[in-house]
């Protein structure tokens, strides 16, 4: 009992100087508190983004719009008095079965040869089924129309006459009967064409016509451009012009009226909701299923709207919308924007009053056929 509590003793002294020793021990130093983190550096500012220099060569760019073997080389030798004779029949109502439609009434000279709706109004105001492009450069084009069912602009000329819903004449002796009618004309017609014994034709007509829209031309700050001042386009614009190039859009839109060189498919790479079968009506060849007559864009800026059905009203969606149809591609907002600054480089001065003021057209007589809105 007494070696118990002995033991039992030393026991809790050796416990109170394991604790007393463990008490006697220096405290750890105390963690001193974190410094407060500091602030980072503000990042320094973005440097704005400069757009790319040009780096396509000079000579490069103006190959694209050369003159191409695809339109036919020969041109008529016009002479003065076809040409005159064919601004009179442009704007002459009475080729029009109520004398109230011209060449001019869908291809007004005064606003670069449209009339700016999408599809024009013909004979009691009824409506086409596609858009009236421009006449002037149409004679760089290698066929006319948009399906270039009119391989010249002679053949152009004279189907609006006898088109029911455009000028609606009964046929070509209802035209050779209100020409006859009008001596002025008939004296024009063989001043014009003194070699031939019936001047007074529709084809002569038609000839005339075309002889006056070979000369609707105009010239831009682009031809300055490519006949050798290169400083005649800002940096936006070559570098529009680049893009454009660097694209593929000079595939289709190449020669000196940059387009009118080609049949192209709508929707080439993707497709294009129109139910417009294009060339396909007239040649019947499942090849030419929505394929156009590739446009020019000699003073697109102001030919809206645009594509085959006029449906394209702002500039910058045309481009849009032929990026990704025709090159499965999508611009950012700044590559339309220089591409339609370089669209618009390509807008010429309009001609002179003597070509774009309607003449004095001659007089009825009282043989000349009454109007008719039937």
């Amino acid at each position: 009992m007494m070696r118990n509590r002995f033991l039992l003793g030393v026991g809790l002294v050796s416990l109170g100087a394991f604790s007393s020793s463990c008490s006697k021990e220096p405290a750890p130093p105390e963690s001193p508190p974190p410094a407060a983190a500091a602030a980072p550096a503000p990042a320094p500012a973005p440097a704005p983004e400069e757009p790319p220099k040009p780096k396509m060569s000079y000579a490069k760019l103006v190959s694209f719009f050369r003159p191409s073997a695809a339109v036919k080389a020969a041109t008529p030798e016009d002479t003065a008095a076809q040409i005159a004779l064919g601004r009179l029949l442009f704007f002459e109502n009475r080729l029009s079965k109520n004398h109230d439609i011209s060449c001019n009434s869908c291809h007004d000279l005064a606003t670069f040869g449209v009339d700016g709706k999408p599809t024009s109004e013909g004979h009691k105001g009824q409506k086409g089924t596609r858009n009236a492009p421009t006449v002037f450069h149409a004679a760089g084009h290698i066929a006319q129309f948009w399906d270039g069912r009119a391989a010249t602009l002679e053949e152009q000329a004279s189907g609006p006459m006898m088109n029911p819903v455009e000028m609606a004449m009964p046929g070509e002796k209802h035209v050779l009967a209100t020409l006859n009618s009008i001596p002025q004309y008939v004296k024009a017609f063989k001043e014009s064409f003194p070699k031939e014994k019936k001047a007074v034709s529709v084809g002569n007509a038609a000839r005339a016509i075309a002889a006056f829209e070979r000369k609707l031309i105009t010239t831009s700050r682009f031809d300055k451009f490519l006949a050798g001042d290169e400083s005649a386009l800002t940096e936006q614009e070559r570098r529009g012009l680049e893009l454009f190039a660097a694209a593929g859009c000079t595939t289709c839109h190449n020669g000196p009226s940059v387009g009118g060189t080609s049949f192209q498919k709508l929707g080439l790479i993707e497709e294009y909701p129109t139910g417009d079968k294009g060339r396909f009506e007239v040649t019947k060849n499942e090849e030419d299923l929505h394929k156009f007559r590739v446009p020019t864009l000699r003073n697109v800026e102001k030919t809206g709207p645009w594509f085959h059905d006029g449906s394209v009203t702002e500039l910058p969606q045309a481009v849009r919308l032929m990026a990704r149809h025709q090159l499965g591609m999508t611009f950012s907002d700044a590559e339309v924007d220089d591409i339609v600054a370089f669209l618009k480089s390509l807008t010429g001065e309009l001609p002179g009053p003597e070509v774009l003021a309607p003449p004095s057209l001659p007089p009825s007589t009282r043989t000349t056929p009454k109007p008719d809105p039937t």
